[in-house]
């Protein structure tokens, strides 16, 4: 993996948000903003890209080209993740996928976001009301 790094202090947030999406629409692992200070007391914000090592060059070039960073910092990083699958469960407003992650005998389950929000406004539900309904069967099924 490697980390790439630029310090934006005169981008806009909405340009902000339309890189984040472009870098992981690219492929990008993960893509994060932290607030930081530099030189003179400007504000700015940290864009910091995880990416497979031999996509290191494109990403490079996508920060160059969408941000106004003159330059790209970067380190190569090992990782450790967890293997990942999805089971489903079904509750009284519809089946919400649970993704399923494990590693040697660490097992954890997560109802899917994006399937309890629709699943909410389709029965006109809070958010929570869901994701309890899904947890609920998640619990029932691990017994």
């Amino acid at each position: 993996m490697v980390l790439l790094e630029a310090n934006l202090d005169d981008q806009t947030g909405e340009t902000l948000g339309y890189v984040m999406q472009l870098l992981l629409a690219a492929g990008a692992l993960d893509v994060y903003f932290t607030p930081i200070q530099m030189k003179k007391n400007r504000p700015a914000t940290k864009l910091s890209v995880l990416v497979a090592a031999t996509a290191r060059e494109q990403f490079v070039q996508l920060l160059l080209a969408h941000t106004s960073t003159i330059g790209v910092r970067y380190q190569t990083w090992q990782r450790t993740v967890m293997q990942r699958h999805f089971e489903q469960v079904t509750t009284q407003y519809g089946t919400v996928q649970i993704k399923v992650a494990t590693y040697g005998a660490i097992v954890k389950r997560t109802p899917e976001y994006a399937d309890c929000a629709r699943l909410a406004q389709q029965h006109h539900v809070p958010l929570m009301a869901v994701y309890q309904a899904a947890w609920q069967q998640v619990r029932e099924k691990e017994v």
